[in-house]
């Protein structure tokens, strides 16, 4: 590890210091090199499994990931929701993103597998295309190899529902495809699966290629995210007003959502327009469906998210979930609380009440009450918006953050468990965008002492509205002197 980008956050110099302290308190060197770079490293690559239902996309991403999580059942449609989960192979991390939840419905088949397999596709670093072989290439597998083809990502071609020697024959029907050579697997029983992931691992990059930000004194990207109906396209059209540059198309498909160029507080801004979603209100079953794709797309391309919070309903669980998902991304936030304008004085009480009790999990994000039809209080979006991008971005020295992690021990110890005490004993921070830090510690660290770190150095340090990532390495117990 010679070079700088290796050391996460830290300098040469910096890292030197940081290694001699390490040595000092008995930790190995490789394990911390390791636990800094893996902090250091950002998002993980992402898998995207794809593919027509009932195919065992989701058997198979069990396979992977090596546990039973995924539900599996014998039948199409199961899995509704976009869902990601960690994998390791052959000592590497990367993101698994099961697609599912296919439904037929008023448009089709075709047409919801396109809509799918669009932003599961977007957001991957690459893809793992199931077919089933007993069944070869279907018109909709020929769908899905079309937009696999338009997107340009990298694709690893899974044969599946290969038992045994007899099956072999029909996944090697599948070079029809075009898409290379045809895996057989047995996501089932687990045959093949080995050479398969060796062959994704070939296929994933080792950092994923950021798709946030842009080069240096390029606009900063905005996600408006928020449920149907929740004035999205109200507040983007509102912001827009007579100020707005250009409005261009992604390249790519022509679900793709609009991009607007605007002009809002002297700055120019890329907005990432989710409004989009209306146009498919009327798919009752898959509305909801539907709406976390876009919402995912849009978060996955942004480095701020504001989310809308409709101040006239009461804040829901598919909220909650719009939160988690842009928490669990490391995007910075921005809390847009929406049609304020129209709150009588008991629902204003009672909408404090819920902030205090659901919105708990992003107390450190900016808040804004705005109208977007009205206008009311735009003009406190971009300082909102500039206080988080700050926060995301910011970096404290080594030096600082042992002597605040010192003092921190001393006043406040970590409870006693067990007749032991685990302290920590140094730490640093190895990235931002969001910041992330890693800390060496002689013993586990229990769940609520981390939050009690986390608070400490928001109150410290600022950080608003980022989300913060705590890993801990325990020391390795040495023999004991005799």
């Amino acid at each position: 590890m010679n070079d700088q980008h290796d050391h996460g956050a830290l300098g040469d110099a910096e890292y030197a210091e940081f290694m001699e302290l390490a040595a000092e308190e008995g930790f190995d060197v490789e394990a911390v090199e390791e636990a800094i770079e893996e902090a250091g490293h950002g998002p993980l690559p992402v898998l995207a499994v794809v593919g027509r239902p009932n195919v065992g996309k989701s058997t198979l991403v069990n396979r992977i990931i090596g546990r039973r999580e995924a539900v599996v059942e014998d039948k199409p449609g199961v899995t509704r929701d976009r869902v990601t989960y960690e994998a390791e192979w052959a000592g590497r991390r990367f993101k698994v993103v099961d697609t599912g939840g296919w439904e037929q419905d008023v448009l089709g088949i075709d047409a919801s597998v396109a809509t799918q397999a669009e932003y599961a596709i977007e957001a991957a670093d690459a893809c793992l295309f199931v077919v089933d072989a007993t069944v070869g290439a279907t018109d909709t597998d020929e769908a899905v190899v079309r937009l696999l083809r338009r997107a340009g990502k990298p694709v690893v071609l899974a044969a599946n529902k290969v038992d045994g020697q007899s099956g072999e024959a029909d996944a090697a029907m599948l070079w029809s495809l075009g898409l290379g050579e045809p895996f057989p697997v047995s996501s089932l029983h687990g045959r093949g699966t080995g050479d398969l992931l060796d062959e994704v691992l070939k296929k994933l990059p080792e950092a994923p290629e950021q798709r946030f930000g842009n080069a240096v004194g390029g606009p900063r990207r905005i996600a408006l995210i928020g449920r149907p109906n929740v004035g999205k396209s109200s507040l983007l059209n509102k912001v827009a007003g007579e100020d707005r540059v250009v409005v261009n198309e992604l390249a790519g498909t022509t679900r793709d959502p609009v991009d607007e160029l605007i002009v809002l507080g002297g700055q120019t801004w890329k907005f990432v327009d989710t409004a989009g979603i209306r146009k498919k209100v009327h798919l009752q079953a898959g509305a909801d469906y539907y709406a976390s794709l876009r919402t995912a797309a849009a978060v996955e391309k942004a480095e701020v998210a504001v989310i809308l919070i409709d101040t006239t309903d009461n804040i829901s669980v598919q909220d909650q979930r719009i939160i988690t998902m842009a928490v669990e991304s490391g995007r910075a936030i921005v809390i847009a609380y929406n049609k304020w304008d129209e709150l009588d004085e008991e629902r204003r009480y009672y909408l404090e009440r819920e902030i205090e009790t659901e919105m708990q999990q992003v107390a450190w994000a900016p808040r804004v009450n705005v109208s977007a039809k009205t206008g009311r209080h735009m003009e406190k979006l971009v300082p909102a918006i500039e206080t988080a991008l700050a926060g995301w971005e910011t970096r404290v020295p080594t030096g600082r953050l042992n002597a605040f992690l010192g003092e921190l021990v001393a006043a406040h110890p970590h409870p006693i468990r067990g007749g032991k005490q685990p302290r920590i004993l140094f730490g640093t921070q190895a990235g931002t965008k969001p910041p992330r830090f890693v800390l060496f510690a002689s013993g586990f660290l229990e769940a609520g002492y981390r939050r009690f770190i986390e608070r400490r150095l928001r109150e410290e340090f600022g950080f608003e509205g980022t989300p913060i990532h705590i890993s801990v390495r325990v020391r390795e117990k040495r023999g004991k002197k005799k």
